[in-house]
């Protein structure tokens, strides 16, 4: 993938970020965008109480990563680091 090609696709994913952020801010919570693997996997930081929640990996696989999957399939996984 050329770096013209991954700086698009990383703009795509911020943006699909961008849209579920309110969802987690209404609860305390917040997302940041960190990095894109070349195996196609989203790196991203839970903040506020989205960090420390017991349910937050159900938040990121069940309405992130499902998220950024169906607007970009090449996507493979949305993971916290």
């Amino acid at each position: 993938m050329s770096d013209n090609q991954q700086n698009e696709l990383i703009q795509k994913v911020q943006n699909v970020i961008t849209q579920i952020r309110p969802y987690l801010q209404a609860d305390g919570g917040d997302i940041a965008f960190v990095s894109l693997t070349d195996d196609m996997v989203v790196n991203v930081e839970l903040q506020g109480s989205c960090g420390s929640c017991p349910y937050s990996r159900m938040t990121l696989k069940n309405g992130v990563e499902a998220a950024v999957k169906r607007a970009l399939p090449e996507i493979r996984s949305v993971e916290a680091v």
